[in-house]
């Protein structure tokens, strides 16, 4: 009967559909304060409400954070001990190369790429408006011309 049990519990934990987890070594991004927009790792869980984050990489001093205001990113540290200090952290993050693979996903381009959209001026608008009617222009003849030849 236990094993039953056992085993009904661990398949229902298999089938989770969560992937990233509240942990000692996650890379985290900030949502707010002064070092929003930059990522940062968890060094140790303080409650269920709050965690303390670590950025020795990117500028983010170590402090006390609310979960609410961080997000869970894929990248992890995963042989970072509880507690671990800056320089240990430092270490790891240049190891493992964390800020180079944010860098290069597509999440942090996107993010990017928004924030560059976002500082534009009317004038730097209008030519990504000019660009896509050429874009758009050059694809419609193309278009024609495969379904012509067809």
């Amino acid at each position: 009967m236990f094993l039953l049990l056992y085993l009904f519990w661990g398949l229902l934990w298999m089938d989770s559909n969560f992937k990233r987890f509240v942990e000692v070594g996650r890379v985290v991004l900030l949502k707010t304060g002064s070092s929003a927009g930059k990522i940062a790792v968890i060094s140790e869980i303080i409650d269920h409400n709050r965690a303390i984050i670590d950025g020795p990489t990117t500028g983010v001093p170590r402090q006390s954070f609310p979960y609410k205001h961080l997000i869970l990113t894929p990248l992890a540290l995963t042989t970072l001990p509880r507690g671990a200090g800056s320089a240990v952290i430092r270490k790891l993050m240049e190891k493992e190369a964390v800020v180079e693979k944010w860098e290069k996903s597509h999440w942090s381009q996107k993010r990017r790429a928004l924030e560059r959209r976002r500082a534009l001026n009317d004038f730097g608008r209008f030519q990504v408006m000019v660009a896509k009617k050429q874009r758009r222009d050059v694809v419609r003849k193309a278009v024609a011309k495969a379904k012509k030849a067809a």
